[in-house]
């Protein structure tokens, strides 16, 4: 009675959520961690094994290769505007349970503030001139679990979230992820409820800071407001196959489903958007990867009328030497999408 009780409750609050007047938020932690699966096209909640899985999916965390792993990110976006930073470490507590903890950075930095340019004489002053960051900030606490059902494991995070734009604003978030995998064999199955009762950003504005500015230019003030990341469901699949001794191909399937009837993507069904992710990595002996992915497919309208099909392709290359991987992924290749492509780098290390 009581797991019903709990169902029903997490169900109202998912339409609840759901059918409130939202915004999007939190946008910065559907970028994607790790140049391993970016490298896949964002596919493989399903697939991965390794640190990352606490940003992709916690039930996975149990996976990892040894007792402790490491792991560092960084790319840049829009010709080094923005920049993308993770890290994360995951602990197996037993042969069943593993802890993980991840941070998620995405920030422009050094943006010029021009609100004191002009001094009370109306004198220009370039020395007046500061800088200050715009960033989106992360940390997921992950915990994953081996169930007593052989081949099936769940896991979730805790999300807190810190945003700020200079001295100007700022936006504290909480959330939750839930997840569950299934192997059987050489497949993979998986299901990650991202935000599943929402996740709540409470802005407030240094209001005496942009006054006078926003007066002059004849804008309004913002005001103190709470943004809602609605919930996100993202099924997976995945599959080994065995080429020879020496080589091993993995595929991988994700579908995102969104509830807010609002997103460009590829197969709207009422108020639901499917946007899937397809990826592959081919495993040569036990040190060379090389990575291959699409996502982001979308219909968009041409000059003769007609759709046309866009997406965003994506290649990586991995090295492993004893416990240490390095990989790279190289997003938007050919530049066949509108977003630009962007170089992703990122360092691992497993202690056995």
């Amino acid at each position: 009675m009581k797991k019903l009780a709990w169902v029903l409750f997490i169900w109202l609050l998912f339409n609840a959520v759901a059918s409130a007047q939202v915004k999007y938020s939190n946008e910065f932690l559907n970028i994607g961690a790790g140049a391993r699966l970016m490298g896949m096209g964002g596919a493989g909640t399903a697939y991965v094994d390794d640190v990352t899985a606490g940003y992709w999916n916690p039930s996975r965390l149990i996976d990892i290769p040894g007792k402790l792993d490491f792991s560092l990110m960084h790319s840049e976006y829009f010709a080094g505007l923005a920049k993308l930073d993770y890290g994360g470490a995951a602990f197996k507590l037993d042969p069943v349970s593993a802890i993980g903890l991840s941070f998620v950075r995405f920030a422009v930095d050094d943006i010029p503030n021009t609100l004191e340019l002009i001094d009370l004489e109306g004198n220009i002053r370039y020395d007046r001139i500061t800088t200050f960051s715009a960033a989106d900030m992360g940390i997921l606490f992950s915990y994953a679990r081996k169930m007593k059902i052989p081949g099936l494991q769940t896991g979730a995070n805790i999300k807190l979230i810190y945003r700020h734009t200079g001295e100007f604003a700022k936006a504290w978030g909480f959330g939750i992820d839930a997840a569950a995998s299934y192997s059987l064999a050489d497949w993979h199955f998986s299901a990650v409820a991202r935000d599943i009762t929402g996740t709540f950003n409470a802005w407030s504005f240094k209001k005496d800071l942009l006054s006078q500015s926003f007066a002059l230019t004849g804008n309004e003030l913002p005001v103190n407001s709470l943004e809602v990341t609605i919930p996100r469901l993202i099924l997976g699949a995945s599959r080994d196959f065995k080429i020879n001794d020496q080589v091993r191909l993995a595929l991988a399937f994700d579908t995102h489903l969104t509830f807010d009837g609002r997103r460009h993507v590829i197969l709207p069904v009422g108020p639901v958007g499917i946007d899937p992710y397809i990826g592959g990595e081919l495993k040569f002996s036990t040190w060379l990867f090389a990575r291959v992915g699409f996502g982001n497919f979308q219909l968009v309208p041409g000059m003769n009328g007609k759709n046309n099909l866009t997406l965003q392709p994506n290649i990586g290359l991995g090295i492993q030497y004893r416990n240490i991987y390095l990989d790279y992924a190289l997003s938007d290749v050919g530049d066949l999408s509108i977003a630009r492509y962007s170089n992703l780098i990122s360092l691992r290390y497993v202690v056995k």
